[in-house]
């Protein structure tokens, strides 16, 4: 299955595709079916060849347009074998003709305050680089400093967890004593000779009186 393609058309793709849509014009053939035909050569759709055409490629080939649709109506007879070139040069050499006729009344169309025009809302767009380059460095400095405080705040909350753990050992041998204490306290209350005193190592120890 061929990828539909979404780069630029290129120059001999717009050269293909003026050639395609004037052989149908003289052929009375319609423009979509040479837009599917463009289409299927270059692996593009038909909608992006007749929007290419529209958009672009016909405003350049008026004068060509004109002939072949006199062409197909019979306006224009055809020439002798002969009289006719090399197709594909001949065809080239009128459109870039087209093409160059276009350049020059674009060229011929640029007056000065279109110049100042230009160059003024180049300036602004470098000035707006310019301040979201300013920007984007601020907010990676907060975002580095962000990070510096989690990092500090994730230290905090580590020592926090080992002394919550600490003070739950602590507070189980705590318990375990006085569980301890509790059942020698029993124990002397039932009458047995004996009593208690703490070791060295905090535990309560039984010995006879």
């Amino acid at each position: 299955m061929s990828t539909i393609r979404q780069d630029a058309w290129t120059e001999d793709e717009d050269l293909l595709l003026a050639e395609v849509v004037l052989r149908h014009i003289r052929e009375g053939s319609t423009q979509l079916a040479a837009f599917d035909e463009v289409g299927k050569k270059l692996s593009r759709t038909a909608a992006a060849c007749g929007f290419r055409w529209n958009s672009t490629i016909r405003k350049q080939y008026k004068s060509a347009i004109e002939l072949a649709k006199k062409q197909r109506k019979g306006e224009v007879q055809d020439r002798p074998l002969n009289e006719v070139s090399t197709g594909n040069d001949e065809r080239k050499n009128i459109f870039e003709k087209e093409n160059n006729d276009h350049n020059q009344a674009n060229i011929q169309g640029i007056t000065f305050e279109g110049v100042i025009s230009f160059l003024s809302s180049l300036e602004s767009t470098i000035k707006n680089v310019e301040n979201l380059k300013l920007e984007n460095e601020k907010l990676k400095s907060q975002i580095n400093a962000l990070q510096e405080e989690k990092n500090e705040l994730l230290g905090k909350i580590d020592k926090l967890t080992e002394n919550y753990n600490l003070i739950e050992e602590d507070y189980k041998a705590l318990i375990e004593i006085m569980e301890r204490a509790r059942k020698m306290v029993v124990l002397q209350d039932e009458g047995t000779k004996f009593k208690f005193q703490m070791d060295k190592n905090g535990n309560l120890e039984r010995i006879q009186k």
